[in-house]
């Protein structure tokens, strides 16, 4: 069985229920409910999908749901560093990666050797241009 790290931008588009049905959400609900593998959680992603909840009753529910799925906790100077090296990296090739944070979301995965499910342009050049595995 696989683990993937999810981004953010997936998970949006899972607790939302107006969003489209995509590639990425498909993925995401093969791996919850159809045993296909593990969604794993780092802690910028955690925090980046619980501060974006505007309703309380929300925020508890998905607080309670993302409670299930495991969680990366990393030596956070190793994670950082791998992060700095990343967004260097890129720099160097011509990418500017837009958010820092989404450099330590791939960082947390490169550490632990695992693919993201992202729906984002910024891991697709990282993907592209790094080591990082798209799932």
């Amino acid at each position: 069985m696989i683990n993937v790290l999810v981004d953010t931008s997936v998970w949006i588009d899972f607790f939302n229920p107006h969003s489209t049905d995509s590639e990425e959400l498909q993925k995401l609900k093969s791996l919850i409910y159809d045993n296909k593998g593990n969604a794993v959680l780092c802690p910028v992603v955690y925090q980046e999908v619980l501060q974006g909840i505007r309703e309380d009753k929300n925020f508890q529910e998905i607080k309670s749901l993302l409670a299930f799925f495991p969680m990366l906790e990393d030596d956070f100077p190793k994670v950082e560093d791998t992060a700095i090296n990343l967004y260097r990296s890129l720099r160097k090739q011509g990418i500017t990666i837009r958010k820092s944070n989404d450099c330590l979301i791939a960082a947390y995965a490169l550490v632990n050797d695992l693919p993201v499910l992202f729906k984002d342009r910024d891991f697709e050049a990282m993907a592209n241009h790094s080591a990082l595995r798209k799932f």
